[in-house]
C-alpha cells in the first residue's frame, strides 16, 4: 500500500510539473489573479474619480466587495493595488516575444500593439487614467517603474533564448532595458497627450517606440 502511495504522489507532481510547464497556473492561483486584477480595477477608477489621497484602502475593498482586511492579504498599500493592471501589458509582451517564430523578427511582435490594447477598450483606458495620475502621483509612479524594472528579466530571457545563449548577457539586458522603456514612453506621453496629438491611438504610439528603439542610439 505504500509503493502505491508513493506512486500516486510522484503522479500527481509529475502532473503538477506538466501544469507549470505549460503555463498554465493551478486554478487557486488562477483565482488570486483574477481577484487582484478586479481590485486593480476598482482602484484605478476610485482614483481618477477622487483622487489618491480621497481613497482609502476600506473603500476599495468595498467596491470589490470584500473586507479591509483581505484587501490587506494581497497589497501592502493602496498604492501597490495598481499593480496587477500594470503588469498585465508587460506580461502579455513577453508571451508575444516568446511565441515569436525565429524566422520572424522580434520587432514584428511588439509593433502589433495588441499586447496591451488587446485585453479591450476598458482595460486600455485604465492603464491610460493610470498614467495620467502618474503626472501629479509620485506613488504610483513608483508603481509603474517598479513593475518595468520587475519585467526586465523575463525580457532578457527571451532574447537571450533567441540568440542560443543560456543566460542573459549585457546586451540582452541593455536591449530589454531599451524595449520595455520605449514602451513605458510611449503610454506615458500618449496618455499625457504630448505623442497623443500625433497618433490617433495607443497602439500606433507603442508600435513608433518599438521601432525607434529598434533602431538604436543616433549616429
Amino acid at each position: 500500500m505504500a509503493g502505491v502511495n508513493e506512486e500516486a504522489k510522484a503522479g500527481q507532481k509529475a502532473g503538477e510539473r506538466r501544469l507549470v510547464r505549460a503555463g498554465r497556473p493551478p486554478l487557486t492561483e488562477r483565482r488570486r489573479e483574477a481577484v487582484r486584477l478586479e481590485i486593480a480595477r476598482a482602484a484605478v477608477d476610485l482614483f481618477t474619480d477622487r483622487g489618491v489621497e480621497g481613497v482609502s484602502a476600506s473603500d476599495i475593498a468595498a467596491a470589490v466587495g470584500i473586507s479591509t482586511r483581505t484587501l490587506w492579504r494581497y497589497f501592502p498599500s493602496k498604492e501597490e493595488c495598481v499593480a496587477p493592471l500594470l503588469a498585465l501589458g508587460v506580461q502579455r509582451l513577453t508571451r508575444r516575444l516568446s511565441e515569436q517564430p525565429a524566422d520572424e523578427p522580434l520587432l514584428e511582435a511588439v509593433q502589433h500593439g495588441d499586447w496591451l490594447t488587446g485585453e479591450g477598450p476598458d482595460t486600455a483606458r485604465l492603464v491610460l487614467d493610470l498614467m495620467r495620475l502618474t503626472r501629479l502621483e509620485p506613488g504610483l509612479q513608483a508603481v509603474w517603474m517598479r513593475q518595468t524594472y520587475t519585467a526586465h528579466p523575463a525580457v532578457a530571457d527571451v532574447f537571450a533564448q533567441r540568440a542560443g545563449r543560456d543566460e542573459a548577457s549585457l546586451e540582452d539586458d541593455v536591449q530589454a532595458a531599451m524595449l520595455l522603456s520605449a514602451m513605458h514612453v510611449a503610454v506615458r506621453d500618449f496618455a499625457w497627450s504630448r505623442s497623443g496629438k500625433d497618433y490617433e491611438t495607443l497602439a500606433d504610439a507603442l508600435r513608433y517606440a518599438a521601432t525607434v528603439a529598434a533602431r538604436g542610439l543616433p549616429r
